[in-house]
């Protein structure tokens, strides 16, 4: 009986992990583009790896224990599996990784071409690669904002795209109310320390899996380094914060975020052999570290992938269902 349930367990997993749309139920149209986003977005299986693998068995488990970071949670994103979590529900800071959501609704609600000004009010910090007077189109004012991880750029954004700043942040956290991220609020476009500005682990993985089914978003993330151009004829040389593009084989994204409040933070994405992750770790040691933590993390989790595709060829090959005269019938 314990066999039966683990199979039936898998099984559904792998039912769940169909590129097709689902119906909503029995005789449903097929969900929309848009609704079939949100919903493997918010997929999330907490239950499978546990109950199929030792997670501890798997090499690399040990790694774990040595973490800064107060709080990560990693997933396969064509099952939602979740392959190891710390404290993924508890309200924390996300520093820049608030950018992402502004990234997407500039990308939903804004036109690329339109020309932004930077105008003294949105200059809110010197930390800033743009100045006032500065103008851009929007779509590479996106762009170096995302590259360099801009607080001044993400305002500019903002108050074009939403007409002013109070009205995008309502809009981002409308959006996440729509994709369920329940344990977040925004209270800026850049992720400036605000004790209303605050999410967690899970909300933002959710955030990451939606946006990162954006082409032109994960093209944006994905990028190492452009010289983003202004309309006057110069260029903005940017390289992307996040180094784990460049020392990461297979990386494609996503996200740094820092502020003294939050600790270092990063949403990552990997894929190998045909395996995509996502991992979003918040408050690790130092902006190093964050990327040293989230290598291990994701090397973890292929080697638990490959140890669940290992089991699955094993519970699954013909040596498993025999059929004779003495057990009438499958045995399992």
């Amino acid at each position: 009986m314990k066999k039966i349930c683990l199979l039936l367990l898998l099984f559904a997993a792998l039912v769940s992990c169909s590129t097709a749309p689902a119906q909503e139920d029995a005789g449903a149209s097929p969900l929309s583009g848009e609704k079939w986003r949100q919903q493997k977005a918010s997929l999330i299986d907490s239950v499978t790896i546990p109950v199929l693998l030792q997670p501890e068995t798997i090499r690399g488990y040990e790694a774990l224990d040595s973490l800064t970071a107060e709080a990560w949670i990693l997933v396969d994103d064509s099952l939602g599996l979740v392959l190891s979590a710390k404290n993924a529900g508890q309200r924390m800071y996300p520093a820049s990784l608030t950018k992402m959501m502004t990234c997407l609704l500039t990308l939903e609600h804004g036109e690329m071409a339109d020309s932004i000004e930077i105008t003294a009010d949105v200059c809110v910090t010197r930390d800033t690669r743009v100045k006032a007077g500065d103008r851009y189109l929007e779509g590479n004012l996106v762009r170096e904002m995302m590259l360099v991880s801009d607080n001044v750029s993400a305002c500019a954004l903002a108050k074009h795209v939403g007409g002013d700043t109070l009205t995008f942040i309502n809009m981002m956290n409308q959006k996440a109310e729509e994709l369920g991220m329940s344990h977040t609020h925004f209270a800026n476009p850049n992720g400036m320390p605000n004790d209303s500005n605050y999410s967690t682990a899970r909300d933002l993985l959710t955030l990451v899996r939606y946006a990162m089914r954006d082409t032109a978003f994960a093209g944006i993330v994905g990028t190492d380094s452009m010289d983003v151009p202004l309309l006057d004829g110069r260029h903005l040389p940017c390289r992307n914060t996040n180094a784990l593009l460049r020392s990461y084989n297979g990386c494609f994204g996503v996200k740094t975020g820092y502020t003294r409040k939050a600790g270092s933070c990063l949403a990552a994405a990997a894929t190998h052999r045909g395996i995509t992750l996502y991992l979003v770790l918040l408050k690790s040691g130092n902006n190093a570290l964050r990327f040293t933590e989230s290598a291990v993390m994701l090397d973890y989790g292929f080697q638990v992938m490959e140890a669940l595709h290992d089991w699955k060829r094993s519970r699954f090959s013909f040596s498993w269902i025999r059929n004779d005269s003495s057990s009438n019938g499958a045995e399992i």
